[in-house]
């Protein structure tokens, strides 16, 4: 495998690892992965508040 592939293809797998919740997206142009794009989401619990179910 081609170096450069190596290395894009270490940066998705480094960016699922580290992901907890969220999305990686991977831009393909002309069969050449192109650009890696990764959402993280944090959640944070509010202190003393519930959730009303309908």
């Amino acid at each position: 495998m081609e170096k450069k592939e190596e290395f894009k293809f270490r940066h998705i797998i480094s960016s699922l690892e580290d992901l907890q919740y969220g999305s990686v997206i991977i831009t393909v142009h002309d069969g050449e992965i192109t650009q890696v794009d990764t959402t993280e989401k944090k959640r944070f619990p509010v202190k003393g508040r519930t959730v009303k179910t309908r």
